[in-house]
């Protein structure tokens, strides 16, 4: 029988693969860290994860480089069903208003997680958005913002909001940051989902 230890070390593993397999591009191994009927939330993209893999692939082919470094995590469990916060920053480097930049945004990976069939995998993938800055590549060339345009987007993401926008993406305006309506949503139907109800 599977100890409560080494449940968290799957999960652990499960979250850490979905890292480094996502930013090497290794699609197949990727795959297997998620249910098959999943959804992936981000600032660019909502849908399934097959749907995900197809933006990437295609988003890589066109240069879009976004990278995820992990922190600690605090998962919690019941039964079959576990939610996970694990700190986290999202890395992407791009043309800023002509300047080669890149953003850093901080925040939270919120998994909601289920052991189906013995094995853990990611059922909901949903970034919650905490703070973010950006650099540009050379320090001495900053890029000149539309302040206007830029507050126009949520402050945990702005200016990862604002890279995005300027790519082409169609980026999600009401995801949840450190505090506010939409993470207090979040940690609802994050107890829901370990009280076992059907939250999705």
């Amino acid at each position: 029988m599977t100890t409560e230890r080494e449940t968290l070390l799957e999960i652990r593993d499960l979250l850490e693969n979905w890292a480094v397999w996502r930013d090497a591009c290794d699609w197949e191994r990727f795959r297997t860290c998620w249910h098959p009927d999943g959804r992936m939330m981000a600032t660019w993209f909502q849908g399934t994860p097959e749907q995900f893999i197809d933006m990437s692939v295609k988003g890589f082919e066109k240069g879009v480089r976004i990278l995820h470094f992990l922190g600690g995590s605090s998962i919690d469990v019941q039964g079959d069903r576990a939610i996970a916060q694990t700190k986290m920053t999202i890395n992407q480097r791009a043309d800023v208003e002509g300047i080669l930049c890149d953003v850093v945004c901080t925040g939270r990976f919120y998994d909601f997680i289920e052991r189906r069939n013995g094995k853990w995998a990611i059922f909901v993938r949903q970034p919650i958005y905490e703070k973010d800055r950006i650099d540009p590549v050379d320090p001495t060339k900053p890029p000149k913002l539309d302040g206007e345009r830029l507050k126009t987007f949520p402050e945990g993401y702005r200016h990862l909001a604002y890279l995005q926008a300027a790519i082409g993406y169609k980026v999600k305006l009401d995801m949840p940051g450190l505090v506010g309506p939409e993470v207090e949503a979040l940690y609802t139907k994050g107890a829901e989902w370990l009280s076992g109800k059907p939250t999705f």
